[in-house]
């Protein structure tokens, strides 16, 4: 995929499980040429073993790489970006699980503790007042540690698929308000 002159490219990064082909982030791929970070077991994540794939993704990217993550994804973002000498354009940080709760996936690992160091570029974190990976005061928690815009999106559970946002278009509307930052 080429990129056009000013434009930064957007990675997908999915949580457990990879993002299924109703999920927003399977339609923005479809829809815009999006590029998805693959990774070796979908099913089993281990934190260590996911932010090489990260790493390399966006070493091959555009300068000012924006990236768009889901669920276990962003929980990986933000521990490789405390980590990397890379920089990206900016990050959309969707739907954060609490590593800590007693809902999360026992099939994850190495995503404890949160990392809660101020990212060094652009970040927006999105939360629902009814998702039952992360409720609003943790998310709140991090957003602010994290130095990132939170937007409250009301009822819409875990932000996938099953939330029925089809395109999700508001999304993609604050994804294109961090892409004017890096312009």
């Amino acid at each position: 995929m080429s990129v056009s002159s000013g434009q930064s490219r957007v990675l997908l990064v999915p949580g457990l499980g990879n993002s299924g082909p109703e999920h927003w982030q399977s339609l923005w791929e479809a829809r815009n040429g999006y590029l998805r970070v693959q990774q070796p077991d979908w099913n089993h994540a281990v934190c260590s073993e996911w932010i090489g794939p990260l790493e390399g993704a966006v070493r091959e990217a555009a300068t000012g790489v924006l990236i768009v993550a889901h669920s276990l994804g962003t929980l990986l973002v933000t521990h490789w970006l405390a980590r990397t000498k890379l920089r990206i354009g900016g990050a959309l940080l969707v739907a954060v699980p609490d590593p800590e709760a007693s809902g999360f996936p026992p099939q994850a690992r190495g995503f404890s503790p949160i990392c809660r160091v101020r990212l060094d570029c652009p970040s927006i974190v999105v939360a629902s007042t009814d998702d039952p990976y992360g409720d609003l005061p943790f998310v709140q928690q991090c957003a602010e540690s994290w130095g990132s815009r939170l937007v409250n999106i009301g009822k819409a559970g875990h932000i996938n698929a099953a939330s029925g946002l089809g395109q999700w278009d508001r999304g993609h509307c604050l994804l294109e308000s961090l892409r004017a930052k890096t312009e």
